[in-house]
Protein backbone atom coordinates (compact mmCIF):
# COMPACT_ATOMS: atom_id res chain seq x y z
CA UNK A 1 0.00 0.00 0.00
CA UNK A 2 2.75 2.49 0.47
CA UNK A 3 4.20 1.55 -3.07
CA UNK A 4 0.55 2.87 -4.09
CA UNK A 5 0.23 5.96 -2.10
CA UNK A 6 3.60 7.14 -2.97
CA UNK A 7 2.36 6.70 -6.51
CA UNK A 8 -0.84 8.94 -5.41
CA UNK A 9 2.09 11.71 -3.94
CA UNK A 10 4.07 12.07 -6.88
CA UNK A 11 0.63 11.89 -9.50
CA UNK A 12 -0.16 14.77 -7.68
CA UNK A 13 3.17 16.80 -8.07
CA UNK A 14 2.87 16.11 -11.44
CA UNK A 15 -0.39 17.85 -11.26
CA UNK A 16 0.81 20.93 -9.11
CA UNK A 17 3.57 21.35 -11.20
CA UNK A 18 1.30 20.77 -14.97
CA UNK A 19 0.74 24.28 -17.17
CA UNK A 20 -2.44 24.90 -16.96
CA UNK A 21 -4.36 24.72 -19.90
CA UNK A 22 -5.51 27.72 -21.74
CA UNK A 23 -8.10 25.59 -23.82
CA UNK A 24 -12.09 24.91 -22.70
CA UNK A 25 -11.78 22.23 -20.31
CA UNK A 26 -15.43 20.96 -21.59
CA UNK A 27 -14.90 21.20 -24.87
CA UNK A 28 -15.35 17.70 -26.81
CA UNK A 29 -12.27 16.44 -28.56
CA UNK A 30 -13.83 13.40 -30.03
CA UNK A 31 -17.61 11.75 -30.80
CA UNK A 32 -17.92 7.95 -30.53
CA UNK A 33 -21.58 7.37 -31.94
CA UNK A 34 -22.41 11.25 -30.93
CA UNK A 35 -21.06 10.52 -27.06
CA UNK A 36 -19.12 13.35 -26.58
CA UNK A 37 -15.54 13.01 -24.93
CA UNK A 38 -14.27 15.95 -23.81
CA UNK A 39 -10.59 17.82 -23.42
CA UNK A 40 -11.21 17.38 -19.18
CA UNK A 41 -12.18 13.50 -19.18
CA UNK A 42 -9.16 12.89 -20.74
CA UNK A 43 -6.81 14.67 -18.79
CA UNK A 44 -8.56 12.74 -15.95
CA UNK A 45 -8.25 9.87 -17.67
CA UNK A 46 -4.71 10.19 -17.93
CA UNK A 47 -3.86 11.04 -14.47
CA UNK A 48 -6.49 8.21 -13.25
CA UNK A 49 -3.90 5.77 -15.66
CA UNK A 50 -0.89 7.42 -14.38
CA UNK A 51 -1.79 6.47 -11.16
CA UNK A 52 -2.14 3.43 -11.77
CA UNK A 53 0.90 2.88 -12.56
CA UNK A 54 1.34 3.89 -16.31
CA UNK A 55 3.95 7.51 -15.52
CA UNK A 56 4.27 7.65 -19.00
CA UNK A 57 0.56 7.69 -20.53
CA UNK A 58 0.05 10.05 -23.38
CA UNK A 59 -3.30 12.66 -23.90
CA UNK A 60 -3.65 10.22 -26.50
CA UNK A 61 -3.58 6.95 -25.31
CA UNK A 62 -6.41 8.43 -22.43
CA UNK A 63 -8.16 9.62 -25.09
CA UNK A 64 -7.63 6.13 -26.80
CA UNK A 65 -8.98 4.12 -23.25
CA UNK A 66 -12.11 6.69 -23.13
CA UNK A 67 -13.23 5.54 -27.16
CA UNK A 68 -12.79 1.59 -26.07
CA UNK A 69 -15.18 2.75 -22.92
CA UNK A 70 -17.87 4.38 -24.94
CA UNK A 71 -17.54 1.32 -27.82
CA UNK A 72 -18.28 -0.99 -24.61
CA UNK A 73 -21.30 1.32 -22.86
CA UNK A 74 -22.35 1.41 -26.25
CA UNK A 75 -22.55 -2.04 -26.78
CA UNK A 76 -23.84 -2.75 -23.68
CA UNK A 77 -26.81 -0.05 -23.77
CA UNK A 78 -27.70 -2.57 -26.94
CA UNK A 79 -27.91 -5.47 -24.91
CA UNK A 80 -30.28 -3.57 -22.27
CA UNK A 81 -27.41 -4.03 -19.97
CA UNK A 82 -27.15 -0.97 -17.13
CA UNK A 83 -24.90 -1.41 -13.64
CA UNK A 84 -27.01 -1.57 -11.11
CA UNK A 85 -25.56 1.29 -7.58
CA UNK A 86 -25.42 -2.11 -5.83
CA UNK A 87 -23.35 -3.46 -8.03
CA UNK A 88 -21.00 -0.60 -9.11
CA UNK A 89 -19.92 0.10 -5.55
CA UNK A 90 -19.18 -3.81 -5.03
CA UNK A 91 -16.85 -2.99 -8.17
CA UNK A 92 -15.39 0.11 -6.55
CA UNK A 93 -14.88 -1.97 -3.32
CA UNK A 94 -12.96 -4.66 -5.24
CA UNK A 95 -10.89 -2.35 -7.42
CA UNK A 96 -10.07 -0.38 -4.32
CA UNK A 97 -9.29 -3.88 -2.18
CA UNK A 98 -6.00 -4.46 -5.06
CA UNK A 99 -4.48 -1.24 -3.38
CA UNK A 100 -5.52 -2.52 -0.04
CA UNK A 101 -8.11 0.31 0.27
CA UNK A 102 -11.47 0.66 0.84
CA UNK A 103 -13.53 2.30 -2.24
CA UNK A 104 -13.68 5.50 0.30
CA UNK A 105 -10.03 5.81 0.68
CA UNK A 106 -9.57 5.13 -2.24
CA UNK A 107 -11.70 8.04 -3.96
CA UNK A 108 -9.90 10.33 -1.11
CA UNK A 109 -6.79 9.25 -2.80
CA UNK A 110 -7.79 9.63 -6.00
CA UNK A 111 -9.24 13.22 -5.27
CA UNK A 112 -5.74 14.28 -3.47
CA UNK A 113 -4.07 13.79 -6.68
CA UNK A 114 -6.75 15.95 -8.74
CA UNK A 115 -8.62 12.81 -9.71
CA UNK A 116 -12.36 13.02 -9.90
CA UNK A 117 -14.46 10.47 -8.24
CA UNK A 118 -16.47 10.63 -11.13
CA UNK A 119 -13.43 9.45 -13.38
CA UNK A 120 -13.25 6.30 -11.35
CA UNK A 121 -16.65 5.24 -11.15
CA UNK A 122 -16.59 5.56 -15.54
CA UNK A 123 -13.42 3.27 -15.45
CA UNK A 124 -14.93 0.66 -13.43
CA UNK A 125 -19.15 1.16 -14.75
CA UNK A 126 -17.60 0.51 -18.16
CA UNK A 127 -15.48 -2.64 -17.22
CA UNK A 128 -19.16 -4.15 -15.37
CA UNK A 129 -20.81 -3.54 -18.38
CA UNK A 130 -18.17 -4.74 -20.46
CA UNK A 131 -17.74 -8.28 -18.30
CA UNK A 132 -22.01 -8.82 -18.69
CA UNK A 133 -21.59 -8.00 -22.37
CA UNK A 134 -18.79 -10.63 -23.17
CA UNK A 135 -20.51 -13.07 -20.62
CA UNK A 136 -24.06 -12.80 -22.86
CA UNK A 137 -22.40 -12.17 -26.35
CA UNK A 138 -19.04 -14.24 -26.24
CA UNK A 139 -18.93 -16.48 -23.77
CA UNK A 140 -22.09 -19.25 -24.75
CA UNK A 141 -19.92 -19.12 -28.62
CA UNK A 142 -16.67 -20.81 -26.07
CA UNK A 143 -15.50 -24.40 -26.38
CA UNK A 144 -12.53 -25.96 -25.58
CA UNK A 145 -12.20 -29.96 -26.71
CA UNK A 146 -10.20 -32.34 -25.25
CA UNK A 147 -7.83 -32.39 -27.79
CA UNK A 148 -6.94 -28.86 -27.29
CA UNK A 149 -6.39 -30.03 -23.57
CA UNK A 150 -4.26 -32.31 -24.85
CA UNK A 151 -1.96 -30.47 -26.93
CA UNK A 152 -1.53 -27.44 -24.62
CA UNK A 153 -0.39 -30.31 -22.12
CA UNK A 154 2.00 -31.76 -24.44
CA UNK A 155 3.56 -28.13 -24.61
CA UNK A 156 3.90 -27.98 -21.40
CA UNK A 157 5.83 -31.10 -20.91
CA UNK A 158 7.73 -30.73 -23.79
CA UNK A 159 8.64 -27.29 -22.63
CA UNK A 160 11.84 -27.11 -20.72
CA UNK A 161 11.98 -25.45 -17.08
CA UNK A 162 13.87 -22.74 -17.06
CA UNK A 163 16.91 -22.80 -14.67
CA UNK A 164 19.09 -19.95 -15.58
CA UNK A 165 19.12 -17.20 -17.96
CA UNK A 166 21.57 -14.25 -19.60
CA UNK A 167 20.09 -11.08 -19.77
CA UNK A 168 20.88 -7.04 -20.42
CA UNK A 169 19.31 -4.80 -18.87
CA UNK A 170 19.09 -0.85 -19.62
CA UNK A 171 17.42 1.29 -16.96
CA UNK A 172 16.91 4.76 -18.09
CA UNK A 173 16.49 7.73 -15.45
CA UNK A 174 13.18 9.33 -15.06
CA UNK A 175 13.23 12.01 -12.51
CA UNK A 176 9.70 13.84 -11.68
CA UNK A 177 9.02 15.92 -14.91
CA UNK A 178 11.20 13.94 -17.03
CA UNK A 179 8.45 10.50 -17.05
CA UNK A 180 7.34 10.55 -20.34
CA UNK A 181 10.54 11.39 -22.30
CA UNK A 182 11.52 8.21 -20.50
CA UNK A 183 9.08 6.34 -21.19
CA UNK A 184 8.84 7.43 -25.13
CA UNK A 185 12.32 6.52 -25.46
CA UNK A 186 11.88 3.42 -23.46
CA UNK A 187 9.25 2.60 -26.02
CA UNK A 188 10.80 3.22 -28.77
CA UNK A 189 13.82 0.40 -28.12
CA UNK A 190 11.01 -2.19 -27.29
CA UNK A 191 9.36 -1.37 -30.14
CA UNK A 192 12.84 -1.51 -32.77
CA UNK A 193 13.02 -5.37 -32.22
CA UNK A 194 17.02 -4.85 -31.79
CA UNK A 195 19.25 -7.69 -31.87
CA UNK A 196 21.57 -8.40 -29.13
CA UNK A 197 24.20 -6.55 -29.85
CA UNK A 198 22.40 -3.23 -31.10
CA UNK A 199 20.54 -3.56 -27.72
CA UNK A 200 23.82 -3.48 -25.78
CA UNK A 201 24.71 -0.38 -28.02
CA UNK A 202 21.61 1.48 -27.28
CA UNK A 203 22.26 0.00 -23.06
CA UNK A 204 25.88 2.07 -23.59
CA UNK A 205 24.21 4.88 -25.27
CA UNK A 206 21.23 5.34 -22.31
CA UNK A 207 21.51 3.20 -19.61
CA UNK A 208 22.26 5.04 -16.18
CA UNK A 209 22.70 1.72 -14.70
CA UNK A 210 26.87 0.47 -13.69
CA UNK A 211 25.94 -2.18 -16.41
CA UNK A 212 25.87 0.49 -19.22
CA UNK A 213 30.20 -0.01 -20.25
CA UNK A 214 29.85 -3.37 -20.78
CA UNK A 215 26.29 -2.71 -22.40
CA UNK A 216 24.20 -4.25 -19.91
CA UNK A 217 25.16 -7.53 -19.70
CA UNK A 218 24.77 -9.23 -16.71
CA UNK A 219 26.27 -12.55 -15.50
CA UNK A 220 23.88 -15.96 -15.81
CA UNK A 221 21.24 -15.61 -12.97
CA UNK A 222 18.78 -18.27 -11.52
CA UNK A 223 15.43 -17.92 -12.05
CA UNK A 224 14.67 -18.30 -8.51
CA UNK A 225 17.32 -15.68 -7.65
CA UNK A 226 15.14 -13.30 -9.57
CA UNK A 227 12.53 -11.06 -7.97
CA UNK A 228 8.97 -13.11 -7.89
CA UNK A 229 7.54 -10.09 -10.08
CA UNK A 230 10.26 -10.33 -12.38
CA UNK A 231 10.06 -14.08 -13.01
CA UNK A 232 7.22 -14.03 -15.38
CA UNK A 233 8.49 -11.17 -17.54
CA UNK A 234 11.67 -12.68 -17.92
CA UNK A 235 10.31 -16.29 -18.49
CA UNK A 236 7.98 -15.16 -21.04
CA UNK A 237 10.94 -13.87 -23.65
CA UNK A 238 12.15 -15.97 -26.23
CA UNK A 239 16.37 -15.35 -26.42
CA UNK A 240 16.86 -12.13 -28.24
CA UNK A 241 13.82 -10.48 -27.39
CA UNK A 242 13.22 -7.56 -25.44
CA UNK A 243 10.65 -6.46 -22.44
CA UNK A 244 7.84 -4.07 -22.41
CA UNK A 245 8.83 -1.15 -20.30
CA UNK A 246 8.88 -1.28 -16.63
CA UNK A 247 8.16 1.21 -14.22
CA UNK A 248 9.77 1.69 -11.55
CA UNK A 249 10.21 4.70 -8.98
CA UNK A 250 12.92 7.00 -10.83
CA UNK A 251 13.24 4.99 -13.87
CA UNK A 252 12.15 3.15 -16.85
CA UNK A 253 13.89 -0.37 -17.06
CA UNK A 254 14.14 -3.12 -19.92
CA UNK A 255 15.18 -6.28 -20.22
CA UNK A 256 16.94 -8.12 -23.14
CA UNK A 257 17.20 -11.99 -23.03
CA UNK A 258 20.56 -13.37 -24.83
CA UNK A 259 19.96 -16.71 -23.87
CA UNK A 260 18.54 -19.25 -21.45
CA UNK A 261 19.08 -22.62 -19.89
CA UNK A 262 16.46 -25.45 -19.07
CA UNK A 263 15.64 -28.96 -18.33
CA UNK A 264 12.94 -31.53 -19.22
CA UNK A 265 10.79 -32.12 -16.15
CA UNK A 266 11.15 -35.95 -14.95
CA UNK A 267 9.83 -38.51 -17.45
CA UNK A 268 8.95 -35.65 -20.47
CA UNK A 269 10.51 -37.70 -23.08
CA UNK A 270 8.95 -40.77 -21.60
CA UNK A 271 5.84 -41.96 -24.19
CA UNK A 272 2.69 -43.99 -24.15
CA UNK A 273 1.79 -44.39 -27.90
CA UNK A 274 -1.62 -45.86 -29.38
CA UNK A 275 -0.57 -47.59 -32.56
CA UNK A 276 -2.35 -50.83 -34.49
CA UNK A 277 -1.12 -53.35 -36.02
CA UNK A 278 -2.24 -56.57 -39.23
CA UNK A 279 -0.32 -59.61 -39.37
CA UNK A 280 -0.12 -60.29 -43.78
CA UNK A 281 1.05 -62.68 -45.67
CA UNK A 282 3.60 -60.89 -47.93
CA UNK A 283 5.17 -57.06 -47.22
CA UNK A 284 3.54 -56.47 -50.72
CA UNK A 285 0.01 -56.76 -49.42
CA UNK A 286 1.00 -54.65 -46.11
CA UNK A 287 2.29 -51.90 -48.40
CA UNK A 288 -1.17 -51.58 -50.78
CA UNK A 289 -3.02 -51.56 -47.50
CA UNK A 290 -0.88 -49.10 -45.64
CA UNK A 291 -1.60 -47.06 -49.07
CA UNK A 292 -5.36 -46.89 -49.18
CA UNK A 293 -6.02 -46.66 -45.59
CA UNK A 294 -6.28 -43.09 -44.20
CA UNK A 295 -6.90 -43.22 -40.30
CA UNK A 296 -6.64 -46.00 -37.69
CA UNK A 297 -10.36 -46.00 -37.60
CA UNK A 298 -10.38 -46.86 -41.72
CA UNK A 299 -7.86 -49.42 -41.25
CA UNK A 300 -11.10 -51.89 -40.13
CA UNK A 301 -12.64 -50.72 -43.17
CA UNK A 302 -10.39 -50.79 -45.60
CA UNK A 303 -9.00 -54.55 -44.00
CA UNK A 304 -12.14 -55.76 -44.69
CA UNK A 305 -14.78 -57.94 -42.88
CA UNK A 306 -12.43 -61.10 -42.67
CA UNK A 307 -9.34 -59.67 -41.63
CA UNK A 308 -10.79 -56.65 -39.79
CA UNK A 309 -11.25 -58.72 -36.55
CA UNK A 310 -7.42 -59.75 -36.59
CA UNK A 311 -6.30 -56.15 -36.42
CA UNK A 312 -4.80 -55.63 -32.88
CA UNK A 313 -4.51 -52.18 -31.32
CA UNK A 314 -3.30 -51.31 -28.29
CA UNK A 315 -1.76 -48.45 -26.31
CA UNK A 316 1.31 -48.97 -24.19
CA UNK A 317 4.80 -47.15 -22.90
CA UNK A 318 7.04 -46.75 -25.48
CA UNK A 319 9.30 -49.53 -23.40
CA UNK A 320 7.18 -51.91 -23.97
CA UNK A 321 6.49 -51.79 -27.89
CA UNK A 322 8.38 -54.89 -29.28
CA UNK A 323 11.65 -53.50 -31.35
CA UNK A 324 11.01 -53.67 -34.95
CA UNK A 325 7.87 -52.17 -34.74
CA UNK A 326 8.88 -49.68 -32.28
CA UNK A 327 12.04 -48.47 -34.79
CA UNK A 328 9.15 -48.16 -37.44
CA UNK A 329 6.86 -45.86 -35.11
CA UNK A 330 9.29 -43.82 -34.47
CA UNK A 331 9.16 -42.68 -38.25
CA UNK A 332 5.30 -42.21 -38.11
CA UNK A 333 3.50 -39.80 -37.71
CA UNK A 334 -0.35 -39.55 -36.62
CA UNK A 335 -2.31 -41.77 -38.94
CA UNK A 336 0.75 -43.01 -41.41
CA UNK A 337 1.43 -46.48 -41.75
CA UNK A 338 4.56 -48.83 -42.47
CA UNK A 339 5.37 -52.12 -43.19
CA UNK A 340 7.92 -54.51 -40.60
CA UNK A 341 9.05 -57.27 -43.51
CA UNK A 342 9.68 -60.47 -41.36
CA UNK A 343 10.31 -62.43 -44.74
CA UNK A 344 7.73 -64.92 -43.85
CA UNK A 345 4.85 -62.34 -43.26
CA UNK A 346 4.71 -58.89 -42.87
CA UNK A 347 2.67 -56.25 -40.33
CA UNK A 348 1.36 -53.20 -41.84
CA UNK A 349 2.19 -51.17 -38.31
CA UNK A 350 0.06 -47.83 -37.63
CA UNK A 351 0.62 -45.02 -35.65
CA UNK A 352 -2.65 -43.74 -34.19
CA UNK A 353 -1.35 -41.39 -31.39
CA UNK A 354 1.72 -40.30 -29.19
CA UNK A 355 1.91 -38.41 -25.97
CA UNK A 356 4.07 -37.89 -22.96
CA UNK A 357 3.60 -40.63 -19.82
CA UNK A 358 3.20 -37.53 -18.27
CA UNK A 359 0.05 -36.67 -19.71
CA UNK A 360 -1.42 -40.08 -20.40
CA UNK A 361 -0.71 -41.25 -16.57
CA UNK A 362 -2.20 -37.38 -14.63
CA UNK A 363 -3.52 -37.54 -12.08
CA UNK A 364 -4.45 -35.27 -9.03
CA UNK A 365 -1.92 -32.31 -7.88
CA UNK A 366 1.20 -34.68 -6.11
CA UNK A 367 1.27 -34.58 -2.55
CA UNK A 368 3.50 -35.84 -0.23
CA UNK A 369 2.64 -37.16 3.67
CA UNK A 370 4.47 -37.56 6.85
CA UNK A 371 4.26 -41.07 8.15
CA UNK A 372 5.09 -41.21 11.50
CA UNK A 373 1.53 -39.13 12.21
CA UNK A 374 -0.45 -39.69 9.61
CA UNK A 375 -0.84 -35.86 8.64
CA UNK A 376 -0.82 -34.90 4.73
CA UNK A 377 1.20 -32.06 3.98
CA UNK A 378 0.90 -30.85 0.36
CA UNK A 379 3.65 -30.00 -1.28
CA UNK A 380 4.29 -27.76 -4.37
CA UNK A 381 5.98 -29.97 -6.43
CA UNK A 382 7.91 -27.99 -9.16
CA UNK A 383 7.84 -30.53 -11.70
CA UNK A 384 4.34 -31.09 -11.70
CA UNK A 385 2.04 -30.64 -14.66
CA UNK A 386 -1.23 -28.22 -13.91
CA UNK A 387 -4.43 -30.65 -13.88
CA UNK A 388 -6.53 -30.57 -17.17
CA UNK A 389 -9.16 -28.42 -15.11
CA UNK A 390 -7.24 -25.49 -14.70
CA UNK A 391 -5.58 -26.07 -18.26
CA UNK A 392 -9.26 -25.89 -19.61
CA UNK A 393 -9.59 -22.71 -17.73
CA UNK A 394 -6.46 -21.29 -19.30
CA UNK A 395 -7.81 -22.05 -22.72
CA UNK A 396 -11.05 -21.07 -22.39
CA UNK A 397 -9.75 -17.76 -20.68
CA UNK A 398 -7.38 -17.14 -23.92
CA UNK A 399 -9.88 -17.27 -26.16
CA UNK A 400 -12.61 -14.89 -24.31
CA UNK A 401 -9.93 -12.24 -24.45
CA UNK A 402 -9.14 -12.86 -27.99
CA UNK A 403 -13.16 -13.06 -28.95
CA UNK A 404 -13.84 -9.83 -26.50
CA UNK A 405 -10.86 -7.80 -28.43
CA UNK A 406 -12.10 -9.33 -31.79
CA UNK A 407 -15.73 -7.95 -30.64
CA UNK A 408 -14.47 -4.51 -29.58
CA UNK A 409 -12.42 -3.78 -33.18
CA UNK A 410 -15.63 -4.65 -34.86
CA UNK A 411 -17.74 -2.25 -32.77
CA UNK A 412 -15.24 0.07 -33.37
CA UNK A 413 -15.31 -0.65 -37.35
CA UNK A 414 -18.60 0.05 -36.76
CA UNK A 415 -19.11 3.05 -34.75
CA UNK A 416 -18.99 6.45 -36.26
CA UNK A 417 -15.98 8.09 -34.52
CA UNK A 418 -15.36 11.85 -35.60
CA UNK A 419 -13.28 14.54 -33.84
CA UNK A 420 -15.06 18.69 -33.97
Amino acid sequence: MRHFLSRLVLAAALVAAAPVQAQNLFQPVVYVNDAAITRYEVQQRQRFMQILGAPGTTEAEAQEALIEDRLRNHAARQLGIVPTEEGLQNGLEEFAGRAGLSAAEFTAALEGAGVEPQAYRDFVSAGLVWRSVIRDRVVPGIRVSDAEVDQELRRVVETPILSRVLISELIIPAPPGQEQQAMDLARRIAGANLSSDEFEAAARQYSAADSAQAGGRLAWVNIDNLPPSLRPVITALQPGQTSQPLTVEGAVVLFHLRDSQGTLRPGASEQVVDYATLRLPTAADAATLAARTRTCDDLYVQAGPQAAPQVQRQTVPQGAIPALIGQRLASLDPDEAGVVDYGNGADLVMLCSRQPALVADMADVPTTALRDDGVEAAVPDPNALPTRDAVREEIFNRKANAAAESYLAELRAGAVIRRP
